[in-house]
């Protein structure tokens, strides 16, 4: 194999041409190429020229297009601006003096593509498309206490005429070892670099690639953005779902813009209030329960409103409540969520004290829980706890820790036409006592409603909504039918 390799650089360097030859025994070479055969193909493409700047991991990225040879063409720089004083002489300080931010990693992009323009001549290399990888990561701390996490990015162009795209993500490290993670963190790099050139027109295929020859359980990808002409048709809200429904994380966050934001900026050190819903679509039913649950919540003793987040979650077990998951309807959901302003947290916790758990990693402060009646006497169905050594009694110690606090909107009973709240709701009789003493101790609060509301069920909205019957209008949030309506969504005609 290695005198294929050594073979392969000769022709090239005599040709001047990249060649795509597939070597003996790699039957595979299209789908899955290797390492270095990404590396190799990347170094010899004529066209492809740019910097790679790396800090915090060594250049572990920029080390696999040195080893697998044909570097000189592709490589104008390689640098580790490693001690904080030097990188901030190139970068400038960071107002929060960390250096593992998305800021940071912006700034490396930027900075090192003007020094590209201005130190290679476009004149006499028309061909070139130029690039800038960046990563700035801190891998585990010799306690072993933090495992460590890092910005990566590519700011690129597959035209020399065109303007720059650029692909950013962030990840987390799980393996224990600071070896295990730089390679991990190597291969990712070109994963990335060559999924950059040659699978663009594909994001959703080129997200699946990032882990490829690295096991599933070392790395986790939270957020990833992409931007710019190659992707102006590309909803990171969907590439949000995909990081969930390939299992790179267990929840992603974006913003009323659809960006996708990294969880632990949005989440840490905040007071959390997380509205669970299918939102298919949002109703006058979920708006009013945002709103008095919120105002319930910022009544507590130590909520502040500036430091107060409110999350809109929709769990994959929901999505696919129909089957597979659809992903114009999944976008329908999004879109209006965010027309209002909303975060929108795609999790895969079926589980609410998974959802508590997650949070937990981010937060020591107030967490606040908004459910329906109908909802909440799901918790406490003993079968969801099977998994647990603890059972019921350990999912509701991780549920109620940080002083959890449940809002409870109450349901109508249409047979009875009774309102059903937390002091009358039926559960079996093994449960009553477990849940009188949650009751007593002032953790779940009953929310204030209009009378009106408790008769509106998305369900039927959105039976009419397909049906093309009148009389749902009314019944969602100001603004919201017209936006259905026009942009035709859950399956308007």
């Amino acid at each position: 194999m290695i005198f294929y390799s050594l073979l392969l650089n000769n022709l090239c360097n005599f040709t001047k041409k990249p060649m795509n030859i597939i070597l003996p025994g790699d039957k595979d070479y299209e789908s899955r190429p290797s390492v270095q055969r990404k590396s190799l193909r990347i170094n010899l493409n004529e066209n492809i020229y740019g910097t790679f700047v790396e800090i915090g991991a060594g250049q572990e990225v920029a080390r696999n297009f040195y080893r697998v040879g044909a570097a000189s063409g592709t490589i104008a720089k390689s640098m580790s601006a490693y001690d904080k004083s030097f990188s901030d002489s190139i970068y400038g300080k960071e107002d929060n003096g960390r250096y593992v931010t998305q800021n940071r990693l912006d700034k490396m992009l930027n900075h090192e593509m003007d020094l590209l323009e201005k130190r290679i001549s476009r004149d006499k290399n028309p061909d070139k498309f130029f690039f800038v990888y960046a990563n700035t990561v801190a891998t585990i701390d010799f306690a072993k206490k933090f495992k460590g996490h890092g910005w990566m990015g590519i700011k690129f162009q597959t035209n020399p005429n065109d303007d720059y795209s650029e692909i950013k993500l962030h990840l987390r490290f799980r393996q224990n070892e600071a070896k295990l993670q730089q390679e991990s963190l190597g291969i990712m790099g070109v994963n990335l670099i060559y999924g950059a050139f040659y699978k663009h027109n594909e994001p959703l295929k080129l997200m699946k690639y990032l882990s490829d020859h690295i096991d599933d359980q070392s790395i986790e990808i939270d957020t990833i953005n992409f931007s710019g002409p190659l992707f102006q048709d590309v909803d990171n809200r969907l590439i949000s779902l995909e990081l969930v429904r390939l299992g790179m994380t267990d929840a992603v966050i974006f913003d009323e813009n659809g960006t996708n934001v990294l969880p632990a900026q949005v989440l840490y050190k905040k007071n959390i209030l997380t509205l669970r819903g299918s939102y298919r679509p949002i109703t006058k039913v979920n708006e009013e329960m945002f709103r008095k649950s919120l105002e319930a919540f910022l009544k507590e003793k130590k909520v502040k409103e500036e430091n107060t987040i409110v999350v809109f979650e929709i769990t994959l077990s929901n999505l696919r409540s129909t089957g597979d998951i659809d992903d114009i309807d999944y976008l329908d959901r999004a879109k209006l969520l965010c027309s209002m302003g909303h975060k929108v947290m795609i999790s895969n916790f079926s589980e609410y004290y998974k959802l508590v758990q997650y949070l937990t990693t981010y937060t020591k402060k107030q967490l606040g829980l908004t459910v329906g009646v109908r909802n909440f006497i799901e918790i406490f169905d003993e079968d969801y706890y099977d998994n647990l050594k603890g059972g019921i009694l350990e999912a509701f110690g991780n549920i109620f820790k940080n002083n959890m606090k449940i809002y409870l909107y109450p349901l109508l009973d249409k047979d009875k036409g009774e309102i059903i709240d937390s002091n009358n709701l039926k559960l079996e009789d093994n449960m009553k006592e477990f849940y009188k003493y949650f009751k007593v101790n002032n953790k779940i609060r009953d929310l204030e409603y209009n009378k009106e509301f408790l008769k509106i069920f998305s369900k039927d909205i959105l039976k009419k909504i397909k049906n093309g019957e009148p009389g749902w209008e009314d019944k969602v949030p100001e603004g919201i039918s017209e936006m259905i309506i026009k942009k035709k969504m859950f399956g308007y005609k």
